[in-house]
């Protein structure tokens, strides 16, 4: 299973003590938060503390071989950078259709215990809307933070990113380790010392970080992810996914995710659904994992204002 963090310890869905007045509106709920490419359910960890800090249960999903499952390339290990380009990756077989399945059984147990908030960042945004399709009766809330939302016309990540808005973020391709298309996977040496890929690396994730900061996020971070995740579908439907109430974090610095991507998608689901728009949270001067404060990220979620909606 994938890794509850209470504060960055512990196991299953954490739970903060407070009032269980208002199963919707303001009283206590639980989120489910979804890390993205590359990334672990640690990455959220400040965030579901200050969650709960606010009187509610938080857990953060690590998704199929990431975080505490992840797969580490024993040539990684040693840095033998010759190995690594074509050390073979478990995540090869993986899709989107292993990450949503995590993620939904987390979504499910967490619904017994009152209503609950999905909020994906980065390519976890695939997650939401894939489950937010599978079980809208199942959510109070969803939430894209600096993350993916496919649409019709941009119906996978691939499509977002490769769209005119996407084209302006930073292109990490002199970083890839090995052949992507005969690995299976999309692969990054985060223990390089090279000055370069470090300061694209930086750009991409949190130019308004300190240093101190980057290279502890860089110590989280994954070599690989699935190849197959990027490119397949994860287009939520007006009838289900539609239904649910969303808000999406718009991110005014992020290199990953381009502002002009972030507000194209935002358009596009609110032409599917106008009569249920995403409220949007506006942070300008942010960058992709978000302001180096989490009590902002957690402060605009804990804002949220879940409803009940009709079981499927």
């Amino acid at each position: 299973g994938g890794a509850a963090l209470a504060g960055g310890t512990g196991t299953g869905v954490a739970h903060a003590a407070g009032s269980r007045r208002g199963r919707h509106g303001t009283g206590p709920r639980t989120y489910v938060l979804v890390h993205g490419t590359h990334s672990t359910g640690a990455h959220l960890a400040g965030i579901a503390r200050e969650l709960q800090r606010r009187g509610h249960r938080a857990v953060a999903v690590d998704l199929p071989l990431h975080g505490t499952e992840a797969f580490v390339p024993e040539s990684y290990q040693r840095q033998d950078p010759h190995a690594l380009a074509v050390e073979p990756s478990p995540l090869a077989r993986l899709g989107l259709d292993d990450y949503a399945h995590r993620v939904e059984q987390y979504v499910r147990e967490a619904a017994r215990h009152g209503p609950v908030v999905l909020a994906g960042h980065s390519m976890g945004g695939l997650c939401v809307s894939r489950v937010a399709d599978a079980v809208p009766g199942l959510l109070a809330h969803i939430c894209y933070f600096a993350a993916f939302c496919p649409s019709r016309t941009m119906p996978s990540l691939e499509a977002c990113a490769s769209s005119p808005e996407g084209s302006t973020a930073v292109d990490p391709d002199g970083q890839l380790i090995g052949d992507p298309e005969k690995l299976g996977v999309a692969r990054f040496n985060w223990r390089t010392g090279a000055a370069r890929d470090l300061a694209v690396f930086k750009e991409m994730i949190c130019a308004d970080h300190s240093d101190v900061a980057f290279r502890r996020m860089l110590g989280l971070m994954q070599t690989d992810e699935s190849l197959r995740a990027y490119g397949e579908r994860a287009v939520g439907g007006a009838e289900r996914w539609g239904r649910v109430p969303r808000t999406y974090l718009r991110m005014g610095r992020d290199r990953l995710v381009p502002p002009a991507l972030q507000d194209r998608m935002i358009a596009e689901a609110d032409a599917l659904t106008p009569d249920n728009p995403f409220h949007v949270r506006d942070f300008p001067g942010a960058s992709h994992m978000g302001p180096p404060d989490p009590r902002e990220v957690a402060a605009a979620l804990h804002a949220v204002r879940p409803v009940r909606a009709a079981r499927p």
